[in-house]
């Protein structure tokens, strides 16, 4: 009987859980706390800081089922998506893992049990690759591997493989070692006896594939390219679930799998197509039915569509998935957010957050389509623009530089511009088109780069947090390093004691100094990376004595600093509570900014909080601040004795089994961050605003303690500023309400002679026109407004019906501006005011264009005017 994917996944943990490991959950696949990664692309990320030696392992075997994305960066499967039948955005990775335990030999031969005696697979359609070797870094064959695995294949199923695609490193610099893939060839026999699986294997034959990589961590990578022995070595093994379940239920592809065919199928009934009847729209089927996987797990793991860093890549895909509906499906409405039922109905037991988020899940989907779809109306509307312009140029081909604003900057996609210009006879500068996509590219990458020094150990050991209980004490620096980063340099040092709060949740690091006798160095930032505490500073560590790295320095955190971070990190658990009373329950946090000057806090809520509900919040919140309730702290608390408080998570944290927890009276929460010692040391809070940052989330903005006395301050000064303007008044805000009245009145006044003056303009400019073969020039330069202009023009245009061509230079603000108007007849004639105002504009150094009947320009150089307007008349051959 054939197995299905939840049972397939089952399946491998409890087989690795029988030879001992221990099965962790998977973490999330947004990433908050490593500067190098946006997203979970690897089961390993999770076991970064254990791999690095920065932390112990809770056990020294681990497997699990990881969520992943691979969507940037150099592991970037997107471009594939949906047009091969093994490449995903969103995939599982199930992984099992040795720290310094066993190695290559049980690594293969587990391997190997688990596909041939557990999954039954035909071991004639295996193959395994192993690192050929590098003479010129010194590595030979890996025959140990291959000595492992021809006790299970013959040789000729052993495959040398290069450094590409057999040697596998974390980073530039770092862990390292050759890893060893199992291919499977699930070709038809006449396929196999034609060509031998061998001569196929990492060649892109849909049919010939990965299921399983195992890497044999046992290099470090310094920074001059050298290796050295890891230490302690580390198995680290990943194979692809989804190609998994498919080479197990018998499919060509990982979509004919019933981890996506309920998804398709839905997908199909909503389109009125069918699948595997059109290949077009197959892939477009395909493309939704993957990234709609992806965007919902990114939302449950925090991660919001936006226009910055992994939000701009989730709205990324989330667009290419529309637009392949829109143009292919045809889905001219919000049809994606329906699809989460389903996927709930096929994930959600092994990801439980799936259900639990679902309608903010669904909310988000859908603002974010409905908004796409609004800009893929506007990306129409300006190519047609792009498109008429090019073709009185007497052209057919757009330019590249066009194209890639209409994809860069309006998100209209490549191929769906291509598509429109074929239906018009036209088509794209697709050299032009890529060389601007690789400029941008450059930038990216320039921006992002670092070069990292090698760690100087100056002597061994682990950071101890000292934070919770101090701001101040004795320590020795452990290592430091030098990294260089958009052309600045900087230093990194890692202490043996710290209690400095490195940044993570929400809450930013702590600054101070490292004092020793004979030497002082500022700490301007404290950041987590993979799981170790980095202190930064700009002082170059060069410049002092060598023994003083050695000597004993005292870590002295900015008190002020910590103090009123602290008290803000501790509003936003009151807030928390405020929210969910006054609310309802259903509010939950969704993001947070804890910084020294004010605190950002983002909830799960569907409508605008109103001035009401807000004020009631900070009465809460101002009340519990008055009862001085003191803080309960509970440390490597069992996460299940937390559960039981009632304690609230955040989805998309990833938990140990030991956890800490913050309780200041009813508000519980999990939290690692710092915090005052009772609720009377916040001072007071008050919201300065409530907006919405995206379908069905919230934020606010608000401070506390001495900045709301300076808020307070500023409010008086401004009141009392307003009074001295109103000398003799008793009653500030009637006065204010008067003054408007009379500007609304004289306004009225005002608009009401300049209507008749403009009426007077328009009648003397007529009856002052030129004629010139035969039309009517009614020209002149005049020192009014915008509107005031267009008023004069529409009338004449009223008056005056044929034969008439109205050239305006006018200058306000010290702004020129240049209108033309033609009448209907004129237009006919081929005169059009678009193309006369955009050429002339050139002369007021400016730019603009508009209607065959109408047009203005606005420009830089009021003193061109004259020469603009007499540019009309020539390119009108008047």
């Amino acid at each position: 009987m054939t197995m299905t994917a939840k049972e397939i996944r089952e399946s491998f943990k409890e087989f690795f859980r029988s030879k001992d490991h221990l099965i962790v959950p998977s973490a999330p696949m947004v990433i908050k706390d490593d500067p190098t990664l946006m997203f979970t692309n690897a089961g390993m990320n999770q076991f970064k800081d254990i791999i690095l030696g920065n932390a112990a392992p809770k056990s020294r075997r681990v497997a699990d089922s990881q969520k992943c994305l691979r969507a940037s960066g150099k592991h970037n499967d997107s471009e594939e998506v949906g047009h091969d039948t093994y490449h995903h955005t969103m995939f599982e990775m199930l992984g099992n893992w040795s720290f310094g335990d066993y190695f290559k030999k049980e690594a293969i031969d587990w391997a190997w049990e688990y596909l041939v005696d557990v999954l039954k697979l035909d071991p004639k359609d295996l193959y395994a690759t192993v690192f050929e070797g590098s003479p010129e870094e010194g590595i030979e064959r890996d025959n140990e591997a291959a000595s492992y695995w021809e006790k299970h294949l013959p040789k000729d199923h052993i495959i040398n493989g290069n450094k590409h695609d057999n040697f596998w490193q974390m980073g530039d610099t770092g862990p390292c070692g050759p890893c060893s893939e199992i291919h499977i060839d699930s070709r038809t026999d006449e396929e196999k006896a034609a060509v031998p699986g061998a001569q196929m294997v990492n060649k892109d034959n849909p049919q010939v594939i990965e299921i399983w990589n195992i890497v044999f961590m046992q290099y470090d990578r310094k920074a001059d390219g050298t290796l050295e022995p890891l230490p302690a070595k580390v198995i680290d093994t990943g194979m692809g679930f989804e190609r998994l379940v498919r080479t197990l239920q018998g499919k060509t592809s990982n979509y004919d799998t019933d981890v996506f065919q309920p998804i398709i199928q839905v997908i199909a009934a909503m389109s009125g197509k069918q699948y595997g009847q059109s290949e077009k729209d197959d892939v477009a089927m395909r493309v939704v039915a993957d990234h709609i996987r992806t965007i919902a797990f990114s939302i449950t793991d925090g991660q919001l569509p936006s226009n910055a860093k992994a939000g701009y890549v989730i709205r990324r895909i989330l667009r290419r998935a529309v637009r392949y509906g829109y143009t292919f499906l045809g889905q001219q409405q919000a049809f994606m957010y329906r699809l989460i039922p389903v996927l709930i109905e096929s994930m959600g037991d092994a990801y439980p957050e799936l259900k639990a988020q679902q309608t903010l899940i669904e909310k988000v989907i859908k603002e974010e389509e409905e908004a796409f779809l609004r800009t893929l109306d506007t990306g129409i509307k300006l190519l047609d623009k792009i498109m008429s312009d090019t073709r009185v140029a007497g052209k057919k081909e757009i330019s590249g530089v066009e194209a890639f604003t209409l994809y860069d900057t309006y998100g209209f996609p490549l191929d769906l511009t291509e598509l429109i210009l074929r239906e018009n006879g036209m088509t794209a500068n697709i050299d032009e088109f890529n060389r601007e996509m690789q400029k941008q590219k450059d930038r990216a990458r320039n921006a992002a780069h670092s070069d990292l020094g090698d760690w100087q150990v100056i002597t061994e050991g682990e950071t101890k947090f000292v934070g919770y209980d101090t701001t101040e004490h004795d320590c020795h620096i452990l290592r430091y390093r030098q990294v260089t980063q958009k052309n600045r340099s900087f230093w990194q040092i890692v202490l043996d004691t710290t209690p400095f709060y490195a940044e993570s949740g929400g809450q930013v690091g702590d600054t101070g100094v490292l004092v020793t006798e004979g030497g002082t160095i500022n700490i301007s930032d404290t950041k987590k990376e993979n799981g170790l505490a980095v202190h930064i500073t700009s002082d170059d560590l060069t410049q002092l004595d060598s023994t003083l790295l050695e000597a004993d320095w005292m870590a002295c955190v900015d008190t002020e600093k910590r103090a009123a971070t602290a008290a803000n990190h501790s509003c936003t658990h009151l807030l928390d509570e405020a929210l969910r009373t006054v609310l309802g329950t259903h509010v939950e946090q969704k993001g947070s900014l804890v910084t020294p000057e004010s605190l950002r806090f983002d909830f799960s809520h569907f409508q605008k909080v109103t001035s009401e509900e807000i004020r009631q919040v900070e009465h809460l919140v101002n009340a519990k601040i008055r009862a001085n309730v003191p803080l309960t702290e509970y440390r490597d608390l069992p996460i299940e004795k937390a559960r039981e408080l009632g304690a609230i998570a955040l989805f998309g944290e990833k938990y140990g089994d030991k956890v800490r927890v913050v309780q200041f009276g009813n508000s519980i929460e999990f939290c690692g961050g710092t915090h005052v010692s009772a609720t009377g040391k916040i001072g007071m809070v008050k919201i300065l605003s409530e907006s919405s940052i995206a379908a069905g989330v919230r934020r606010i903005e608000a401070v506390t303690g001495a900045r709301v006395e300076e808020m307070l301050d500023h409010l008086q000064d401004e009141i009392i500023s307003l009074q001295n303007l109103f000398v003799g008044s008793h009653d500030l805000r009637n006065s204010i309400s008067k003054l408007i009245d009379e500007h609304s009145t004289l306004k009225k006044q005002v608009e009401e002679i300049q209507r008749e003056k403009a009426a007077s303009l328009a009648d003397k400019l007529g009856e002052n026109a030129e004629v010139i073969q035969g039309v009517h020039v009614a020209k002149a330069r005049l020192p009014f407004s915008p509107d005031m202009i267009k008023d004069i023009v529409f009338r004449l245009r009223g008056k005056y019906a044929e034969n008439m061509l109205i050239i305006i230079g006018s200058v306000f603000d010290g702004k020129p501006m240049l209108t033309v108007s033609a009448s209907e007849d004129l237009t006919k004639r081929g005169i059009h005011a678009g193309q006369l105002v955009r050429e002339a504009a050139k002369l007021i150094q400016g730019g603009g264009g508009g209607q065959p009947h109408y047009a203005t320009a606005g420009g830089k150089n009021p003193d061109g005017l004259p020469a603009a307007i007499d540019k009309v008349l020539e390119l009108a051959d008047l």
